[in-house]
């Protein structure tokens, strides 16, 4: 991806689609769409078209579209979420559906879909879910099969199914993955090719304003030039080549419907009054119901946007990176929306206030782009590498910045993100000489560990830039540098607990462990440190609480 747009026009691209979205989709709308499971095919083409053209901001320049970069689009996908997640997902299908071609086509495909997207505004879809496969791309039965003429491969028929397909139903065209001969591969389906056929729109349990349906492939005839990149073989790897970029998306999303739920949960809390004083005021509801939402949520954000700046700077898809944001952003954001019921009672189990819709909204994002579980493992699968490469150094290193990070910056929370590190380098060291990830729950839980301590030491860097004043000038600026500190601290501490006792309860689980060596064990891990620098948590969550409800100025 290009470094994409500057501040000012990313700006106004926000704000044309706020107001956009206001005029086309107020909350009426939306209610009245996710009851009727009704997809507003011409208010998305607008979308993607003439009246707001947001399809322009992931095609590069040269295509006559605007080159956003990751950092631009983490920031356009969560305000899209924070509206609608259904309509938010029919955009995104466009977004992946022309990925292969970004990432994998010709020169030539490249001029010509790109083109057409950006000028006509092209629906697409991403079609590479199976009915049996699931997730698993490498497990394909559709097939491509060669047709040639005069000993030349002129075209392929296309045969199979796949299924949860985003914009199924009403994509102009479609990027399907299926087996040619020289393995998997990216081929362009129109949607009027004889043979394709769609299913009727699936009856979801969220994002009901998106169109979801199986589609059907019987002898679908294409050209051998929509084949991408020309070459059979190369799917599985420009699938992977995106999924940095892509989870990245959902990660934002998950962070956009978070907050949405949170900013109608955090005003009803200071009318709700309860016992002589409003909600907003009591700490069993901000402590419990807002404020630890409110950190992940921002942690999560630090990750997406340190994420972001990488991808734009050259440094690679980041796919590993994409998963840790996707993984903890997305779960952040369910848990938000499910906190965010609660916050408002009865109200909140009910339509019309929206926080019940969000939920059933946010939940997909946890599924779809690869579910959380395969975020745990394919967190776990790559860090262990760099465990083994580093010879069990890689998060004692990590460590260490923070140490010194600490010593610049004292009150952002990296000392004790550098105690969460050393213990987590502890424990992947005890896995491996007892070879505990033989048990594929300890890789996930692994993986869940290592997500938790990256995002508290990429908050902790967020918080310092933020105090040197050099933080992206693209932002997002809700918080001042104190609060962001504040925030900071909270989550080292929370990812230092689950580090230290999640290990190891789970080194006791496994009998990786005997019960004379549980205590040297403890120590290695600083469980001791990890307890002592929970002082100050509840001091912290109140900071937190005031700057939420304007109790004292902590906003940007």
């Amino acid at each position: 991806m290009s470094a994409g747009l500057d501040k000012e026009t990313l700006d106004m691209t926000l704000e044309a689609l706020r107001e956009f979205t206001q005029r086309e989709l107020p909350e009426e709308k939306l209610l009245e769409l996710d009851a009727k499971e009704e997809f507003p095919l011409e208010i998305v083409r607008d979308m993607c078209g003439g009246s707001l053209g947001i399809q322009l901001l992931f095609i590069p320049e040269e295509f006559d579209g605007m080159g956003g970069g990751a950092f631009d689009v983490y920031r356009i996908c969560e305000e899209m979420a924070r509206i609608d997640l259904g309509v938010a997902t029919g955009v995104l299908a466009t977004f992946l559906g022309s990925d292969p071609i970004i990432f994998g086509g010709t020169d030539d495909q490249k001029k010509k879909w790109l083109t057409r997207i950006a000028q006509e505004g092209l629906l697409m879809s991403y079609c590479a879910t199976e009915p049996q496969a699931g997730s698993d791309l490498a497990a394909l039965q559709t097939t491509a099969t060669p047709v040639e003429k005069d000993g030349q491969v002129v075209g392929y028929k296309i045969n199979g199914n796949k299924q949860w397909i985003s914009n199924g139903g009403f994509a102009d065209v479609s990027s399907v993955l299926a087996l040619a001969p020289g393995g998997p591969s990216w081929f362009l389906v129109e949607k009027d090719a004889p043979g394709f056929s769609h299913g009727k729109p699936e009856d979801k349990h969220g994002i009901r304003a998106s169109n979801t349906a199986a589609v059907s492939f019987e002898d679908v005839y294409v050209d051998a030039e929509r084949l991408i990149g020309g070459k059979e073989g190369l799917g599985l790897i420009q699938a992977q080549d995106v999924f940095g970029y892509t989870r990245l998306m959902v990660a934002a999303f998950g962070l956009g419907a978070g907050w949405a739920a949170l900013d109608r949960a955090i005003p009803y809390s200071t009318e709700r009054i309860q016992a002589g004083a409003p909600l907003s005021e009591k700490q069993g509801y901000t402590h419990k119901l807002i404020v630890p939402h409110v950190v992940r949520l921002e942690a999560s954000r630090a990750f997406i946007e340190e994420s972001g700046e990488r991808i734009d700077n050259g440094e690679g898809n980041l796919n590993t990176e994409g998963a840790i944001a996707k993984y903890l952003a997305t779960e952040a954001g369910n848990m938000a929306a499910d906190a965010s019921i609660q916050a408002l009672g009865g109200y909140g189990y009910t339509r019309e206030y929206m926080v019940e819709k969000i939920k059933r909204d946010v939940r997909i994002t946890t599924i779809y782009e690869g579910t959380s579980e395969i975020m745990e493992m394919t967190i776990c699968r790559d860090r262990w590498q760099m465990h083994l490469k580093t010879h069990g150094q890689h998060y004692h290193e990590q460590a260490r910045q923070m140490e010194a990070l600490h010593g610049s910056h004292p009150l952002v929370g990296a000392n004790i993100s550098a105690i969460c590190l050393h213990a987590l380098a502890e424990l992947l060291e005890r896995a491996r000489v007892h070879r505990l990830t033989r048990n594929q729950h300890i890789l996930f839980r692994l993986g869940e560990l290592i997500a938790y301590a990256e995002v508290a030491a990429s908050l902790a860097k967020r918080a310092a830039n933020a105090a040197e004043g050099r933080l992206n000038e693209k932002s997002d600026t809700r918080f001042d540098p104190d609060a962001l500190a504040a925030l900071s601290r909270i989550f080292a501490r929370e990812a230092a607990v689950k580090v230290g006792e999640d290990g190891i309860r789970w080194i006791c689980g496994t009998d990786g462990i005997t019960t004379a060596e549980i205590g040297d064990f403890e120590t290695k891990m600083g469980l001791s440190a990890i307890h002592a620098a929970q002082a100050g948590l509840i001091a912290d969550m109140n900071y937190v609480a005031d700057v939420l409800y304007d109790r004292i100025d902590g906003k940007s």
